[in-house]
């Protein structure tokens, strides 16, 4: 077994001989058995415990237990204590729930401080057994393709080198070198979900598939290379359908539809913090008028329906301050980019929708850069008649995402410019201007 170990290591290239591991090590089996393999195997490696004090004495117990192993190997070790009830009830998670999300941000802050530390990956010592019973719930909850294919062999900086390995594996190598490791009283309770399927689902399963757990680790292994074949053919897909402009992305509906494909639309849509449960939501977008949108659960982001396209783009919190632009500023800084001030010679005009030209006369210091609200008004360059920028905008066929970035330029409450677009036309250079104010947009 230790050298399926090394080789294991080796031909999946998980981590060199020089770098420094650190072991998740509960007292039990599993991580005793890894523990012990990565020291005959030679590698570099400190220990971090866990205390959830969740088990009284019990937990106590773990925590000098696993003392124990650090001296024995004479290796450094990490032992946090945490509140996990409080957390829990603050949080409003789960007990396993908690436990896992204050292990796991404990761990990464250990591998993150470099300077103290020095350590480049975290070791779990999930095995076949814990990702059949992840495939089965998995499963069971309700999942993509990518829930099948198990738990990751590895993920960033997390390594999970014994997931080749059975538990019937673990217990014979323990055995046969004396191996001590202690026992958690909570395993045995099957109000844990995992702890139900391994305790009463997958022993009632083997007595009419006695190599049920075999099987499912074939399946994993199949899953996988499924999973292999059908990114690349959802990715060409998305290549085709998907046009990047800046921080949005935006979709023809029509061709969408075509497909007439959930997964694809849910293998478009997930990236961006969308749920498999909003696939039919985003759908419906297809018929419905420009202007309808859906929001992501995760709140970053939105997708639009504009016309003949579906634009995905990131929220962004509306911007309430306003930017006061003196007469002496030359330059000024904002959210969609940067505006360059200055008194130019009439002669020497620059054209360009991102360019005002100005005259000087027309307006007052200090200028008040905003964004548009509704009921803002101006009189468009080049007309007599005064127009509302909503009014502007919908003439100018801007999605609602590209609206909710316009910004003005304001002086005495009057409008000056919008940003990028046009400028008031009582504004504009003529025959008798004398001082000419250039304001050009950079982004």
């Amino acid at each position: 077994m230790l050298q399926q170990f090394k080789n294991i290591i080796t031909a999946n290239k998980l981590f060199q001989k020089t770098d420094s591991l650190l072991i998740a090590t509960s007292g039990g089996l599993d991580s005793a058995v890894l523990c012990s393999l990565c020291f005959e195997a030679g590698y570099i490696f400190s220990i971090a415990h866990c205390n959830f004090q969740l088990r009284g004495e019990e937990s106590d117990r773990d925590e000098e237990f696993v003392k124990a192993i650090a001296k024995k190997y004479e290796v450094k070790i990490f032992v946090q204590h945490f509140e996990t009830d409080t957390y829990a009830t603050n949080k409003k998670l789960s007990i396993q729930e908690a436990a896992r999300e204050l292990r796991y941000n404990w761990f990464k802050q250990l591998i993150d401080n470099k300077e103290s530390n020095k350590l480049d990956y975290l070791l779990t010592a999930h095995h076949a057994d814990d990702n059949n019973e992840t495939l089965l719930m998995s499963f069971f909850r309700g999942t993509g393709l990518n829930g099948l294919t198990g738990i990751p062999e590895k993920n960033n900086h997390i390594i999970r080198p014994l997931l080749g390995f059975s538990k019937e594996k673990l217990l014979l190598y323990a055995k046969q070198h004396t191996i001590k490791f202690i026992e958690d009283s909570s395993n045995k309770s099957n109000k844990y979900t995992r702890n139900y399927f391994r305790n009463e689902l997958l022993p009632a399963m083997a007595t009419v598939y006695p190599q049920v757990n075999e099987n499912l680790a074939k399946n994993i292994q199949r899953f996988k290379q499924i999973e292999l074949l059908y990114n690349v053919g959802v990715d060409a897909i998305k290549q085709k359908l998907c046009r990047v402009k800046g921080n949005e992305t935006h979709i023809p509906v029509k061709q969408l539809m075509q497909y007439n494909n959930k997964a694809l639309v849910y293998e478009i849509i997930h990236p961006f913090g969308f749920a498999e449960k909003q696939i039919d939501e985003v759908i419906k977008l297809y018929k419905s008028e420009s202007g309808k949108y859906v929001v992501a659960t995760s709140g970053s982001h939105q997708i639009i329906k504009h016309r003949h396209w579906l634009i995905i783009s990131p929220i962004v919190a509306i911007e309430s301050a306003n930017i006061i632009i003196e007469e002496n500023d030359l330059e000024i800084k904002f959210a969609i980019g940067k505006l360059s001030i200055k008194s130019i010679n009439r002669n020497i005009i620059t054209e360009g929708l991102d360019v005002a030209v100005i005259d000087f006369k027309e307006i007052s210091f200090p200028l008040l850069l905003r964004k548009w609200k509704a009921g803002d008004y101006f009189y468009p360059l080049g007309m007599k008649k005064k127009k509302k920028i909503a009014r502007f905008l919908i003439d100018q066929k801007l999605s609602k995402t590209e609206k909710a970035n316009i910004w003005v330029i304001e002086s005495q409450q009057r409008i000056v410019w919008i940003v990028g677009y046009r400028i008031d036309d009582r504004m504009k250079v003529t025959a008798t201007t004398q001082h000419v104010l250039q304001i050009v947009l950079s982004k």
